[in-house]
């Protein structure tokens, strides 16, 4: 029997006036899943608990069945298990985004934030950028690491868990309310605009009419994490494929197996197809039981307020990644059972996440149950299931015993 989740990030949205008062998931084209409906339970999920943050963090790691409140310590300790980066019991891993914000003669507390992923800049540019602020601002105390695209991380050494808001948060508003109330941190991101608005890069980007990556933002801290491992708490061999540092580093904490795909960005241009042959040869030939397959797309177009974009990302989950590991399962005889979700919305009217339920799709290929409605928000509300606890979704999917 082999398991697997097919996961769009801040897939699940609210009605849209454009689009006839549809979601984005219910006027996307998307006929593998609307096979599949039919013979699946769809349903609603609390995956984010009640007084806790709507973040991918916390999000996910209920859908692979962790609950938050007695594991999350934090995003950024989670990302630091992905890069690498060892931590200290009293080390504090702090997010830093390259963030955009607005190149005027104002202030830095005036600026406004214009984009909380510089335009989805390119690791390599990052890289380039992060080295300057190595050079800058690294000292005893404070160290930072390349990531991903937009996302890197900061360690600091005997730090604390201070109050910090995520950019996306604050899009298209002033900064200066929003910034850190810790002085040291407050400055080095004051610092962090006079190191890159100038810098090479980001002259380079402004003549092609890109947004400059121009300013660091400091959010998500947390401590050192400790997960139990997936295989020992659900008796499943299991992998993640994601190009997210965040997943990576829950499936590290977890000790799942990371694969790495090649051309996988989390950006609408990702590899979806090579995600989806990669699951299947890890079901079908490498052994193992389970395997997660995160797709950051969804959510990006969300942060981004594009209704055409985020409609894009659902049709190509639909066509790239369901429609192909569904046939290519479905051709090797092999049984499975498999969950269609996102982990939190992300309205594109909010250009952030909300802490609504989720629809959520579970298919078993040995069975064929009978649903009269498609998967999408407003179907899954009618089915009137509704899974209070996220975590507890992933013993459901496992035919285990919560």
């Amino acid at each position: 029997m082999k398991y697997l989740v097919v996961l769009g990030d801040g897939m699940a949205d609210e009605p849209v006036p454009q689009i006839d008062g549809q979601t984005p998931l219910m006027y996307a084209k998307t006929p593998a899943m609307d096979a599949l409906a039919k013979k699946s339970e769809i349903g609603l999920v609390h995956t984010i608990p009640e007084g806790m943050s709507p973040g991918s963090d916390t999000a996910n790691l209920a859908v692979l069945g962790y609950n938050p409140r007695k594991y999350y310590t934090g995003r950024s300790p989670l990302e630091a298990l992905s890069i690498g980066v060892p931590m200290e019991d009293t080390d504090i891993a702090i997010r830093c985004n390259i963030v955009t914000v607005s190149d005027d003669e104002l202030p830095y507390e005036e600026k406004t934030i214009i984009d909380h992923s510089s335009g989805e800049i390119s690791t390599e540019d990052a890289a380039v950028l992060i080295k300057a602020i190595q050079e800058e601002l690294n000292d005893e105390i404070y160290q930072f690491y390349v990531g991903t695209s937009y996302r890197h991380l900061t360690i600091w050494k005997n730090g604390e868990v201070v109050e910090l808001t995520a950019p996306h948060d604050v899009l298209g508003q002033v900064i200066g309310e929003h910034l850190p109330q810790d002085e040291k941190l407050r400055e080095m991101m004051k610092k962090s605009y006079d190191i890159l608005n100038n810098h090479p890069i980001n002259v380079e980007r402004a003549k092609k009419g890109l947004n400059k990556a121009n300013s660091l933002w400091f959010w998500g801290a947390g401590t050192k994490p400790a997960l139990d491992s997936f295989e020992g708490k659900f008796g499943k061999k299991g992998a993640m494929i994601s190009a997210v540092d965040l997943l990576k580093g829950i499936a590290v904490g977890a000790e799942m197996k990371n694969i790495d795909v090649e051309g996988a960005t989390g950006t609408l241009e990702t590899n979806w197809e090579g995600k989806a042959d990669a699951a299947v040869k890890v079901l079908l030939e490498d052994g193992y039981d389970f395997v997660y397959i995160h797709m950051e797309a969804p959510d990006e177009m969300g942060h981004q307020g594009s209704l055409e974009r985020k409609v894009k990302a659902i049709e190509y989950l639909d066509e790239k990644v369901l429609s192909t590991v569904v046939k290519k399962l479905d051709e090797s005889g092999e049984p499975y059972r498999l969950l269609l979700m996102p982990d939190h919305p992300t309205p594109i009217s909010k250009r952030t996440h909300t802490s609504d339920p989720i629809p959520y799709l579970l298919y078993d290929s040995r069975e064929e149950k009978k649903f009269d409605g498609l998967y999408n928000e407003a179907d899954a509300k009618k089915s009137g299931i509704v899974v209070e606890h996220g975590y507890t979704l992933m013993s459901k999917l496992l035919e285990k015993e919560d």
